[in-house]
């Protein structure tokens, strides 16, 4: 068995090449921009108020730049608890242990084997004429398929990009439960916000409802300006409904994302005031984008691994060289089993080479070629869905910032219109109807300028999540960063 053993190893440099193209990761985008309107100044100056650092770090977790003990405490809660977070960790170590099952193919197969058995001829009876024997045996046998031409690596290959494409795949379940949790938490901040200034607009109303009734009992107002003021008070009760909804949507998503039934678990009551905006926003350029969001680098692992696939296809076209070995006991009797008479060995090798497939073997491998031609394009169009995403949230940020000068100057202005025809009523130079339209634009205004501060809140998160978020650096989503 020694000598078999020397000759397998001694063998075993003859698997020395590898069949198949050798993978390249694609080139980062050329360009540094995200949008052809862009100029350095205007990109990195969105606002004296909130300034876009370029090259600089995403921190790994990045919500703490909102500055809400709240939040932070929601956020280590869902990645603790998330389920969808735990099937991606086991999936990646499934995938993992695959690499380890195909890197098995690189050492010899061991094994050891027992056999008893009863032969004769004639009449199959206990004491009937023919004649019969026992045979058992017993040993060791080993064999060994070289990797003349890659096949093994190659499947080894294309397994640790799998096992790859699933750690991106697990980034990207912690991308998204991260950003859905801030989202969310800032979607309940903002219905709670609404709701609250609906309702102050309700009691605007209603004691608008109220004075225009005296006045109607008294003979100063006409039947109109009390329908006015009732419709009015109808149309703003008709908004609860609708955002007391969004509120409980927001909640539930929460709940499902902490994977709690929205029965089990209720979410903090999150307030947007507090809610810090992040003033200096880390942000990344094209060619460091694609080493960092989890879809690229889960599309570009897909790659690898179709790449890794042609060479399996080649290399299934050349001969393939298998050698085993044996020793053998061998006994008719068990008593002897074990006698230096009874020791047998054998060695052998096979060599197999395809000669006709009926064209399969070429066939597989023009498959494999396609699916990497379809997987590169796929691999192109996930980039540029990326840079058109950041691109479409930098250009939010820009127009939040002029959403919400408007929104600031129109309620300034509603408030000064307000204190103006408060003091014409009061001095009898301005109808009640006068100030009950000014009460409610100036309630109006303040629902708009709310609106704007929480869809700047919104883009900024949006803004990690679609710069990849830091999960490379969190232990959570993986134990190793990107090369």
């Amino acid at each position: 068995m020694r000598h078999v053993m020397v000759t397998l190893f001694g063998l075993l440099p003859l698997a020395a090449c590898a069949v198949g193209p050798d993978f390249e990761r694609p080139a980062p985008p050329e360009q540094t921009a995200y949008d052809v309107a862009d100029i350095p100044d205007r990109e990195k100056t969105t606002t004296p108020d909130l300034y876009l650092s370029y090259g600089e770090t995403i921190p790994e977790q990045w919500w703490h730049l909102f500055k809400c003990d709240a939040l932070d405490q929601t956020l280590r809660m869902a990645i603790a608890e998330n389920q969808t977070l735990a099937a991606a960790r086991a999936t990646l170590a499934q995938a993992r242990d695959s690499v380890e099952v195909a890197r098995a193919a690189f050492f010899p197969q061991i094994g050891v084997g027992a056999t008893v058995e009863r032969n004769g001829s004639g009449a199959f009876q206990p004491t009937g004429s023919g004649f019969s024997s026992n045979s058992y045996s017993i040993g060791p046998t080993v064999s060994y398929t070289f990797d003349l031409f890659g096949a093994t690596r190659r499947t080894v290959e294309q397994d640790q990009a799998l096992a790859e494409y699933q750690k991106d795949q697990l980034g990207a379940a912690y991308l998204t439960l991260t950003g859905g949790a801030v989202t969310d938490s800032i979607a309940i901040a903002a219905a709670r916000l609404q709701i609250d200034t609906v309702d102050a607009l309700i009691d605007s109303d209603n004691q608008n409802l109220a004075m225009v009734r005296r006045e109607f009992d008294m003979g100063k107002a006409a039947r109109g300006d009390v329908l006015t003021a009732e419709s009015q008070l109808l149309g703003d009760r008709a908004q609860l409904s609708s955002l007391r909804q969004q509120l409980s949507v927001a909640r539930h998503a929460l709940a499902v994302l902490l994977s709690r039934s929205p029965a089990s678990w209720m979410p903090p009551e999150f307030d947007i005031k507090d809610f810090a905006l992040p003033t200096d926003l880390p942000a990344t350029v094209p060619s460091d984008l694609v080493r960092q969001r989890p879809d690229i680098m889960a599309a570009e692992a897909q790659l690898h691994a179709a790449s890794a696939a042609i060479g399996v296809a080649t290399a299934q076209m050349f001969p393939s060289l298998t050698l085993s070995g044996a020793v053998t006991q061998e006994s008719s009797t068990f008593n002897k089993l074990f006698s230096g008479s009874s020791n047998l060995w054998s060695i052998g090798a096979n060599l197999a080479q395809p000669i006709y497939e009926g064209g399969a073997l070429e066939a597989q491998k023009r498959e494999a070629v396609d699916a990497y031609a379809a997987q590169l394009a796929s691999y192109r169009q996930t980039v540029i869905a990326a840079l058109g995403q950041v691109a479409d949230v930098l250009r939010a940020l820009d127009h939040d910032v002029e959403f919400l000068a408007n929104a600031r100057r129109s309620l300034d202005v509603a408030r000064a219109s307000l204190d103006l025809q408060r003091e014409s009523y009061k001095a009898g130079k301005a109808s009640l109807l006068q100030l009950i339209v000014a009460e409610r634009t100036y309630a109006q205004s303040r629902l708009s300028f709310a609106t704007a501060q929480i869809q700047q809140l919104q883009d900024a998160a949006q803004l990690f999540v679609a710069l990849g978020g830091g999960w490379w650096r969190s232990a959570a989503a993986t134990d190793a960063a990107p090369p």
